[in-house]
């Protein structure tokens, strides 16, 4: 790719777009998975019992379990709204600059 390709699709106002709504998309969803795992293990590191305590009086099962298993649910959550997006706006956009490109 010779450089002034590069200029072209760096200077072109979709692919900045493009760049400043993947970012701050990215930067969300790491946020919220962040702040998701890290109360998680806080709340082991701080309050273990909280976590420790058994579903029922009868069970082996604490309530650590199911929450553990919410945090890999929403990281799997997290991944699927972020491909579809990118399947569609980031997508679209990455194809009208492409589009751009080659009319030129």
């Amino acid at each position: 790719m010779n450089k002034e390709l590069v200029d072209k699709i760096k200077n072109n106002p979709d692919y900045q777009e493009l760049v400043s709504k993947r970012s701050s998309f990215a930067i969300k969803l790491s946020i919220a998975m962040l702040v998701v795992y890290f109360t998680f293990i806080l709340t082991i590191a701080f309050n273990p019992s909280a976590l420790g305590t058994p579903l029922s009086s009868d069970s082996v099962t604490t309530v650590g379990i199911p929450i553990g298993i919410a945090v890999i649910i929403f990281a799997f959550v997290l991944t699927g709204i972020y491909t579809k997006r990118a399947n569609s706006e980031f997508d679209d956009l990455s194809n009208k600059i492409k589009q751009s490109i080659k009319e030129d």
